[in-house]
């Protein structure tokens, strides 16, 4: 190893492995056929696939549970926050909050999942001409302790808002840098939601994607000492990282206070970038609950069985919206979002 780089590890298949404060990091690719009426896939290619439960990529996607839509229909969370991140294709989500959403190529959302919330994902196939191309990065960011309970909250980070740093070598090749949350410079991610562990800036997390042309180079600033800093070279061919040279596919862990010079190969080449101080706390997960104890996650099926943490006000476990429907955000409190546009208040 180096001096910047700690250690690497093989991505293999999702999730990836993380470190605190995050603890999940899944990829998602999948080169959906054309739609039916309904926005799913076509019966005829369903066939022989374990609905429900269909991570197979056969053919090239999964339907995940989804029955008919891909996605991921009505589930619970409690404990900590997650961001996905649609770079292709479109989600349509729904929650128990009553918020909903259409979102999609370059969008983020960020929920607070805090004392419960059930939420559900879809992926709907809009094109039935043509293929529907889906790519999205979902990560699970803990709470500490004293935030597990607060109250859920949804946001939109719409790509329009999301900041791109673009930085060019002395060959004039380009590195570009998508601030999902953290700063760069003088360019501000949006703000995080106000129970995130993101929210203070002392915590220094960071959600960065890069793009790096073939034979670019640019150094990435360090960061606060105590932070993690972790790369994910997910797409491209060969990366060297403050004399580390590695294939894609690879995972590289960062001295986090030192400045990382990277090289790209002779290829195209992308980069997540996932950064934070550690909280630093014990950490108990079932399925869809983290919590700090075994009594803790006790409590919260305990408490899912009894409240079904607010219910669930859509007509289904897998709600989806018009094809015509463009992006958009409803909130729990009624007002209404559209990428461009002044939101709306609630009734």
């Amino acid at each position: 190893m180096s001096d910047v780089v700690q250690g690497t590890f093989t991505l293999g298949a999702p999730p990836w492995q993380t470190f605190d404060p995050f603890l999940f990091c899944v990829h998602h690719r999948d080169d959906y056929p054309a739609g039916t009426e309904g926005m799913g896939a076509p019966p005829a290619l369903l066939a022989g696939r374990d609905l429900g439960m269909d991570f197979s990529g056969r053919e090239g996607w999964s339907m995940y549970h989804g029955q008919s839509v891909p996605g991921f229909p009505q589930h619970p969370h409690r404990g900590f926050e997650t961001i996905t991140v649609a770079r292709s294709g479109f989600i349509d989500h729904s929650d128990s909050l009553g918020a909903t959403a259409r979102f999609g190529r370059g969008d983020a959302q960020w929920m607070t999942a805090g004392k419960g919330i059930v939420h559900a994902e879809m992926f709907p196939l809009l094109n039935r001409e043509e293929r529907n191309p889906a790519e999205l990065f979902q990560l699970w960011l803990n709470l500490p302790g004293r935030s597990k309970l607060v109250d859920p909250h949804f946001t939109m980070f719409w790509s329009e808002s999301i900041p791109t740093c673009r930085f060019e070598d002395e060959g004039g090749r380009a590195v570009e840098v998508t601030l999902v949350a953290g700063d760069l410079g003088d360019a501000r991610a949006p703000a995080p939601p106000p129970g995130s562990w993101a929210a203070d800036p002392a915590h220094a997390v960071a959600v960065w994607s890069l793009k790096l042309e073939a034979g670019a180079r640019w150094t990435c600033p360090p960061a606060p000492a105590g932070a993690t800093r972790t790369l994910y070279f997910f797409a491209g061919a060969e990366l060297e990282v403050g004399g580390t040279r590695v294939r894609s596919g690879q995972g590289l862990r960062l001295v986090p206070e030192r400045p990382a010079p990277l090289h790209n190969g002779e290829a195209p080449s992308e980069v997540l970038l996932l950064q934070g101080r550690p909280i630093g706390e014990p950490v108990a997960q079932h399925g869809p609950f983290v919590m700090n104890s075994r009594v803790e996650l006790a409590q919260a099926f305990s408490d899912y069985q009894q409240t079904g943490f607010g219910g669930w006000p859509w007509g289904g476990s897998a709600p989806v919206h018009p094809r015509e429907q463009g992006r958009f955000a409803i909130h729990a409190d009624g007002r209404r979002e559209v990428p461009g546009e002044a939101p709306a208040p609630g009734a």
